[in-house]
């Protein structure tokens, strides 16, 4: 094994944690990646990694070599990709997790022209808005929709989308429209609790400049879009949702919006990568086209 593929053993190791665990990602025999850890730490004379049984983590010697090594992985792969074919028609596989209903809304259906124009790029995409460890899991980059927590990532923002406040018709003819903040007292929501904290979120609403959220009341909670929008076709109370979302039904009559003075601030679109590690070509052609496939959409 060379210096460079050992280089990027070592780093798996850090980032997961585990011989085992590097050795079945980047398919090595586990005797293998112990043999070339050991030769690593002899030839420098420093001990990199601390083992214990169940878990393996990186020296302070360690930690210092492991930022070297991503920093010159990142050079190396950015020499070799700026010239020849490499440079216009990069290659290797993309690690990729897509916000749910952005992917089935704005990506996928503009996958194959992607493909067509990079077709030695090789794609891994996982859905889902769960929290991703994005070194640890050997992720290259998330596309998420809302505020964003703090955090080490890169966040760059590539869309904004108009939010409504929506019911479906039979509900509204029921209980009536509110015309107002003050109107939402009595009426009932479907409420959107998050996966990661397990708290119903509010509705949120612009009133004069100023953002004014509010609780409602409501017989049902879910975490999933699509139940999300079942349930208000369904007639069960008020929903928030982007725009694009249901698009469609408010131009057939199902859904219809409510509260248009008063509508939320946009929902920002963004999309993460680790910053330590400079952007290989190939993540940079994908993240480059989600930016462009975003801001040249409809609401976006």
């Amino acid at each position: 094994m060379d210096r460079f593929d050992a280089m990027r053993l070592f780093t798996r190791i850090v980032e997961l944690g585990s011989f085992t665990k590097a050795a079945n990602d980047l398919q090595l025999p586990r005797a293998t990646v112990t043999h070339t850890i050991q030769q690593m730490e002899a030839r420098l004379g420093v001990r990199l990694l601390q083992r214990t049984t169940r878990h393996v983590s990186a020296t302070l010697d360690g930690n210092a070599y492991y930022a070297r090594c991503i920093q010159l992985m990142a050079d190396l792969e950015e020499t070799e990709t700026a010239f020849g074919a490499s440079a216009s028609n990069p290659k290797g596989k993309v690690r990729v997790v897509l916000h749910g209903s952005l992917a089935m809304h704005f990506v996928l259906p503009h996958l194959p022209q992607f493909l067509a124009m990079y077709p030695d790029i090789e794609l891994e995409i996982g859905m889902g808005d769960r929290v991703v460890d994005l070194v640890r899991e050997g992720i290259d980059c998330v596309l998420r929709a809302g505020e964003l927590p703090d955090s080490s990532l890169v966040a760059r923002k590539i869309a904004v989308l108009p939010q409504v406040t929506c019911a479906s018709a039979a509900y509204l003819q029921r209980c009536g429209i509110p015309q107002s903040i003050a109107d939402l007292t009595g009426h009932r929501a479907v409420n959107f609790f998050s996966s990661a904290s397990g708290k119903i979120l509010p509705f949120d609403f612009l009133v004069d400049g100023a953002e004014q959220s509010v609780m409602l009341k409501g017989q049902v909670a879910v975490n999933n879009a699509e139940a999300y929008m079942s349930c208000c076709e369904g007639g069960l109370g008020l929903i928030q949702v982007p725009r694009y979302h249901v698009e469609r039904d408010l131009a057939e009559g199902v859904l219809q919006e409510v509260l248009a003075d008063f509508r939320p601030a946009p929902m920002p679109v963004s999309i993460l990568y680790p910053h330590q590690r400079q952007l290989s070509r190939r993540v940079r052609v994908l993240v480059d086209w989600m930016a462009d496939l975003m801001s040249r959409s409809e609401g976006a």
